[in-house]
């Protein structure tokens, strides 16, 4: 524990008034030196407003949707009962079971992405954007499939029952099995990459914004939440992946299980408006409702965010599925195209249905149109900004302690995020540095400290920069799926023909 407490004292140094200075310089020399790195990763596609990385991930995730023949569909119900444990056999290889895999990557995707960043779609193209949202998350449910599947056969399983996985797993052993080049090289760009996303995105930004809404609404300095934040992390995380997979289980279902039932109320509060809501969807999907763009407005934005909030194609959630115990990598791939479903169909679709029923939008009554504020975004009830402050206000119009249970599921989403990236980051921390207890502490330690900074400074340059690093795993990622998916193909076929024939037992 001393490590941790020098950790948070040097932390402590860059949150006092006398060194803002220096985070200012810090973020200012990120400006200079990473803008153009930012600027290419979410430049837009030409005469699109389309940033060519959400492209990529939809690209993607059609590709595969088609080459495995709507396998989301075809696989629901069996992915449930892999994930109920009827084919687990416990004597298989791996540290945690197919429900505890399915939370821990969860936990990494249904985030403040769910609360802040369906908001901003809904602020940005209107309800519209909720259909095109949903039929990505539909989509992405064939790339988790195909990546996770991935992960699961090219893992290292180590003699005392430990097991690596993922991306730079895969890229490096399939390349070489189909005889490619650069896999090697891949592999470490694909590490590094995960390594920075994991300290911004998985890291700074969810401290952050934890600590600002914890603060807005109790008003709890930002230092106390970047310490207590970064003390629980670090007694979670220090335990590896069955410490981290014990928390998700419980963490997961309570958050996402409490945050949907609150919807639902509210829901079921307004169920003569659902019929309304889904109309306005289908209207804003279809035609001009009155956003900058008008519809192809509203697909930009549903795209954009169902891609940051699942994260499908990334590569993330394999990490966290390589993990699981089975001797089946098609049996993970089920299960992990549950993901985008739960995330992005069932969770991110409430959000958006609670703010378009409560009527935080405004339209003008004689034209149907959605009223611009100043910023090109729709204006709101309450006068707040997008993202975490809209969904606040549209919990809030129907229950009034709404806000505060929304800066516990803040914190408890920031915090179930943080230590599933903690794990990302470390698997591609000892990917480059080979693995053993010790270079894993000093991961560990710099992601706790990262969790203060990013509580206590606006470091956006860094963020930024992080962000753009978290979505450049998505580069090597897709291009490795691409080459790699016939084998994938193999897999399924005997796979399917095993569960056919009742080579693959039931257990339960």
């Amino acid at each position: 524990m001393r490590y941790a407490f020098a950790a948070l004292a040097a932390a402590s140094v860059l949150a006092s008034p006398v060194h803002a200075s220096v985070a200012e310089r810090v973020d200012a020399l990120f400006a200079v030196s990473t803008t153009w790195f930012v600027n290419l990763i979410f430049a837009d596609l030409p005469g699109t407003g389309v940033p060519w990385i959400v492209g990529w991930l939809v690209i993607g995730a059609v590709v595969f949707t088609l080459y495995f023949g709507f396998i989301q569909f075809r696989a629901f119900g069996h992915a449930l009962q892999i994930v109920r444990g009827k084919y687990s056999d416990p004597k298989d290889a791996g540290e945690v079971s197919p429900f505890q895999a399915l939370t821990a990557a969860l936990s990494g995707t249904v985030g403040l992405g769910n609360i802040a960043g369906v908001a901003v779609a809904v602020s940005i193209g209107g309800a519209g954007a909720t259909f095109w949202m949903i039929l990505a998350g539909l989509l992405g449910m064939a790339s988790k499939f195909t990546e996770c599947t991935l992960g699961v056969k090219y893992r290292n399983e180590y003699p005392d029952g430990t097991v690596s996985g993922g991306p730079m797993y895969y890229i490096k052993k399939g390349f070489a099995e189909r005889g490619l080049p650069l896999g090697g090289f891949m592999a470490v760009m694909f590490s590094i990459f995960c390594v920075l996303g994991s300290l911004g995105g998985g890291n700074m930004f969810q401290a952050n914004q934890a600590a600002s809404q914890v603060s807005s609404v109790l008003g709890v300095p930002s230092w106390i939440t970047g310490l207590v934040l970064s003390g629980i992390v670090f007694l979670v995380i220090v335990g590896g992946i069955k410490s981290i997979a014990r928390v998700t289980e419980k963490v997961v279902p309570f958050m996402g299980g409490g945050y949907f039932l609150v919807g639902v109320a509210i829901l079921l509060l307004n169920w003569d408006m659902i019929g309304w809501a889904f109309s306005e969807i289908l209207r804003g999907a279809f035609t001009d409702s009155g956003i900058v763009g008008g519809m192809v407005g509203a697909i930009i934005q549903g795209f954009r965010r169902a891609a940051f909030s699942n994260e499908a194609g990334i590569g993330s959630a394999a990490i966290a599925h390589s993990a699981v115990r089975t001797k089946e990598p098609i049996s993970e791939g089920f299960v992990s195209l549950l993901e985008p479903f739960i995330d992005t169909v069932i969770i991110c679709t409430m959000t958006a249905l609670v703010i378009i029923i409560t009527q935080q939008l405004l339209i003008d009554a004689n034209t149907g149109m959605y009223i611009l504020g100043e910023n090109g975004r729709i204006a709101n009830v309450e006068g707040v900004g997008a993202g975490v402050p809209l969904t606040s206000a549209a919990f809030g119009s129907a229950f009034g302690w709404a806000p505060y249970a929304l800066s516990l599921a803040v914190f408890l989403f920031a915090f179930s995020t943080m230590i599933t990236w903690s794990y990302y980051g470390v698997k591609a921390w000892t990917y480059m540095f080979g693995e053993g207890e010790t270079k894993e502490l000093v991961f560990k330690l710099i992601f706790c400290f990262f969790i203060f900074v990013g509580a206590v400074t606006s470091l956006d340059a860094v963020i930024d920069f992080s962000d753009a690093a978290l979505f450049s795993m998505a580069i090597f990622n897709i291009i490795a799926l691409y080459f790699l998916m016939p084998i994938v193909k193999r897999e399924l076929q005997s796979y399917l023909l095993r569960l056919k024939s009742g080579q693959i037992k039931a257990y339960k």
